[in-house]
């Protein structure tokens, strides 16, 4: 008697192989068979027409925060993913000195855009090194399983205090930071990461801790992740300083792109290349154009006087306001008067439908000249259409999808990823990145097989994180799998909720066509909905 059989699917191993038919049997939150399945289970799942298999490894999200009051870590558990990875980009919560609590928190709000009084009041903050706060984190059912790397600004502020934001450490504090960065590893960090973007500031201005850090504190660093078989996780890091990570031995995760010029994802994609011979080098990508969401619900694209009274009003107010004619032909005077025209050519609306529209070819621009309008008419025409729910799009990164096709088909070394999940919550959505890889990249472009679609989400991130236990299915594996129908798998429009602490703002955005993920041999999610059950670990790195 098996807990779960899952019958008559597609199984796509994560291997990389294509789809075979075939059965899957799940027992005490392992998978027990695969193939041709005899037997009872306790629940079967009919997979007719459906694929099966791994589930999702997310391996750069921010949700370090909203583990503490969101158990079904939404909205990345509404699209397939079973295994996230918190602790990038530099910042986390630990290490941390008890009078440091509030300082981490308004690092953390400042780069990420995480309300501080909601990360104060939302974590029970009863920890001090990385190993306690993984302990105090393992108390809260989740939906979804967790990994944890150790962030530079934290450890950096721990040994330096206010010192660690423009000095240099000594060889005694490179030491020191290395030692807890050791000991992080050794109570279940999966590594370390680092943030080397000069934009990410404190809330006095000053880039965070670690930002102008020589490369010889981060080869130090190294050395101890790699004794540890560690991973290195680096934002805005220059190739010298990605060198002297890499070149300890650590293996390297690092965020990457394309410019939209013609040829630049070909040359991006060879230098990822060369840069990656000799060394264990991982890149990761957006899965497509990505940037700030504009709308009545949201942000509002102008600064004029007449905007700045609609920013003010609540919803109900501002769809009021854009539907007074005296009011509106303000709004597009100041427009008129505004710098905005600049970016209104990088400006995509994402429809009206139920699905948005992330491959629109007209800008916001394109469109106003068309419909002779402008483009501030053409923004309050389409929201009034929408009742207010009207979402634009401004491409800040990966303008040029042609060109992110060349970097994702032209190196073995770069991951579709980065849908920074947990942060800049009420900026952006890229949650769903998963769900696009299956609706664009497979079946609407064909850009990837199945095989390599399901690769590139499942055992490829689990090897970056090193997880030797999940990505692929096979017996004895952990029992993390998706039943998903092919042709019908999308994202949904994404909306703003209040529902964090003190009704703070996010974007969530849901899925359709998953019929069932099963998080350690539980059903977390059917038919689109989660269940409730929370059967998600808190997973530590052996060092």
């Amino acid at each position: 008697m098996y807990d779960i059989i899952i019958r008559n699917g597609s199984i796509v191993d994560g291997t990389g192989a294509e789809p075979v038919s075939g059965d899957l049997a799940i027992k005490d939150g392992v998978i027990a068979a695969v193939g041709t399945v005899e037997g009872d289970a306790k629940e079967t799942i009919d997979a007719s027409g459906m694929m099966v298999t791994p589930g999702f490894v997310d391996i750069h999200t921010h949700l370090d925060a909203q583990i503490g009051w969101d158990p079904d870590m939404t909205p990345v558990s509404w699209h397939g993913v079973t295994t996230a990875l918190i602790g990038n980009c530099g910042v986390t919560f630990a290490p941390c000195k008890p009078d440091d609590r509030e300082f981490l928190a308004s690092i953390m709000e400042t780069v990420e855009d995480i309300p501080r009084e909601a990360i104060m009041t939302g974590l029970p903050w009863d920890w001090e090194d990385y190993g306690e706060y993984l302990n105090s984190i393992s108390n809260k059912s989740t939906a979804i399983n967790v990994a944890g790397l150790v962030g530079h600004s934290a450890v950096r502020y721990y040994v330096m205090g206010e010192r660690s934001f423009e000095e240099q450490a000594s060889e005694e504090e490179k030491q020191q930071m290395a030692d807890i960065v050791a000991r992080s590893l050794e109570s279940g960090a999966f590594g370390f990461s680092t943030n080397r973007f000069e934009p990410h500031k404190a809330p006095d201005g000053r880039s965070i801790p670690g930002t102008f850090a020589e490369p010889k504190e981060l080869a130090v660093i190294s050395k101890a992740v790699a004794q540890r078989n560690g991973l290195m996780q680096a934002v805005g890091a220059t190739s010298d300083v990605m060198e002297a990570i890499a070149d300890e031995g650590s293996r390297l995760l690092f965020s990457f792109g394309t410019d939209p010029e013609p040829g630049a994802g070909t040359k991006r994609a060879q230098w990822l290349e060369s840069f990656a011979e000799g060394r264990d080098i991982t890149a990761i990508t957006h899965v497509r154009s990505s940037g700030l969401l504009f709308g009545l619900m949201s942000q509002l694209p102008v600064r004029g006087p007449s905007w700045k009274v609609l920013g003010k009003a609540d919803f109900a107010e501002r769809l009021k306001l854009i539907n007074d004619a005296e009011f509106a032909a303000k709004l597009v005077e100041e427009s008129k008067d505004s710098n905005t025209d600049s970016i209104v050519g990088d400006v995509y609306y994402l429809g009206g439908e139920e699905t948005p529209n992330y491959t629109e070819e007209r800008s916001l621009k394109e469109m106003a000249e068309q419909a002779g309008e402008h483009w501030a008419e053409t923004f309050l025409r389409l929201t009034r259409e929408t009742e207010g729910k009207a979402l634009f799009n401004w491409h800040m990164f990966q303008k040029n999808m042609t060109e992110l096709k060349d970097l994702l088909t032209k190196s073995s070394h770069i991951f579709p990823s980065l849908g920074d999940a947990g942060a800049h919550v009420s900026q952006i959505m890229d949650a769903g990145w998963a769900t696009f890889i299956l609706s664009y990249w497979h079946r609407q472009t064909g850009t990837f097989t199945m095989g390599e679609a399901i690769e590139k989400m499942t055992s490829g991130p689990a090897r970056v994180l090193g997880l030797t236990d999940r990505g692929v299915l096979k017996e004895g594996m952990k029992a993390d799998v998706n039943v998903f129908d092919i042709d019908e798998v999308t994202e949904l429009q994404p909306t703003l909720v209040h529902d964090f602490p003190q009704g703070a703002p996010r974007f969530i955005q849901k899925a359709r066509g998953f019929k069932a993920t099963i998080v350690n041999g539980e059903v977390s999610l059917r038919d689109g909905e989660l269940t409730g059950t929370r059967a998600g670990e808190v997973l530590r790195h052996s060092a």
